[in-house]
């Protein structure tokens, strides 16, 4: 595991540095599973241009790089079933109507790994570091009302709807808040 991973109970949460979404983006999955320590399956073949975007955010200020995107990566598999990351710093002005001082996040499970909890228990650590290590007590999901697997994900960590959106690539969302209060994520 690399110093700068989250450890969880059957997942590292391992950083996506810029060589690693290079090697990602032009296809070299031999260089990226070598720069990730793990079997990075045929799901992550074509990450899309949002992890475009991560990439020129990482390039214009290295110091995103803890937040920004995570792969989770399952130990008893050594292999990359899903990623997680936050969108931005925690107070980006994007939250300042809803989540004032609150951070976004997102992620996606790939479809031979989900149904086993590694959605709840990425996300349950991803909250807790940023609350332990920097303070951060107010959390963002935006999700389509039509994907229930989250939906209901945001409702068992007691996420509450706050408003909605239109995506420009996602379409309508619904944005849900956790307000952690001092406490931990629920387990």
């Amino acid at each position: 595991m690399r110093a700068d991973s989250i450890r969880t109970e059957r997942l590292d949460l391992v950083a996506m540095t810029p060589a690693f979404l290079e090697a990602s983006l032009r296809g070299d999955r031999e260089q990226a599973e070598q720069l990730v320590a793990a079997i990075v399956p045929e799901a992550w073949a074509n990450p899309g241009p949002w992890a475009q975007r991560r990439l020129d955010q990482l390039r214009a200020d290295p110091t995103l790089q803890p937040w920004l995107l995570r792969a989770m990566v399952s130990r008893s598999e050594s292999t990359m079933v899903g990623h997680i990351g936050f969108h931005a710093l925690p107070g980006d002005k994007s939250l300042d109507e809803l989540a004032p001082g609150g951070v976004e996040f997102g992620y996606t499970v790939f479809e031979q790994w989900r149904r086993r909890g590694y959605a709840r228990e990425a996300a349950q650590s991803l909250m807790k570091w940023a609350h332990q290590v920097h303070g951060v007590t107010r959390f963002v999901l935006s999700i389509s009302p039509t994907n229930f697997a989250s939906l209901e994900l945001a409702r068992r960590l007691d996420f509450r709807r706050i408003g909605s959106h239109v995506d420009d690539e996602d379409g309508p969302e619904d944005i849900f808040e956790h307000h952690l209060g001092g406490q931990l994520p629920p387990k």
